[in-house]
């Protein structure tokens, strides 16, 4: 199981790393409305996660379960490498930017915070395709057992739940630390993490 553990926490880190909407939900509803609030928005986003990766991955090991094909595996692992590549090099060059003061939060009850962190992470493209990549390609593209599937899934859902955490904690001392350049030689490692494990998905599929 170690090997999956570790893999899991490499997936992890190079999700934990990406500084996107979910980075500005946390950290600024943390600075603005305290702590608990940005807690309860880190809540709606795991909970948000847990649910799309259960949902595809029961969708996608159905699918294989009817489509029992030696081309299903290939495209599988095709469609992984390219939606990592994509999105690696979507970190690499896309143009960073942090203004706290562009977006309000003016909810009055936890129940908002929670919706907000929920939504922000449901809709988020990032989101989706770096989990229909994992889990299609590099889960069960490979035919690993459902047990091996699941300490793999949840190391990756850990590592990610204790970095927004940390966000939140530290949202005071991040905003004084970041700049652009900062975040963008985060964004910079973020996407050679994604390219290099689409190479490896486009690899070996070959």
């Amino acid at each position: 199981m170690l090997p999956y553990v570790l893999e899991g926490l490499i997936f992890g880190m190079g999700l934990a790393v990406s500084l996107g909407p979910i980075f500005i939900a946390l950290t600024q509803t943390s600075i603005e409305e305290g702590v608990w609030p940005g807690f309860t928005v880190g809540l709606g986003i795991w909970v948000s996660d847990i649910i799309l990766v259960a949902l595809f991955y029961k969708f996608i090991y159905e699918i294989k379960a009817s489509i029992e094909s030696s081309s299903f595996e290939f495209w599988m692992g095709i469609s992984g490498a390219i939606i990592m590549l994509g999105f690696g090099l979507y970190l690499i060059l896309r143009k960073p930017a942090l203004d706290y003061t562009e977006r309000k939060h003016n909810y009055k009850n936890f129940i908002g915070f929670w919706l907000k962190g929920f939504l922000i992470n449901t809709i988020n493209p990032f989101t989706i395709f770096f989990w229909l990549g994992v889990i299609s390609s590099y889960v069960i593209g490979r035919d690993i057992q459902h047990n091996q599937a699941v300490v793999l899934l949840t190391t990756i859902l850990t590592v990610i739940i204790m970095s927004d955490a940390g966000k939140v904690l530290l949202a005071n001392w991040l905003k004084k630390w970041l700049t652009p350049t900062h975040i963008d030689k985060v964004s910079n490692f973020s996407g050679v993490i994604l390219l290099g494990f689409g190479v490896f998905m486009a690899f070996r599929v070959f």
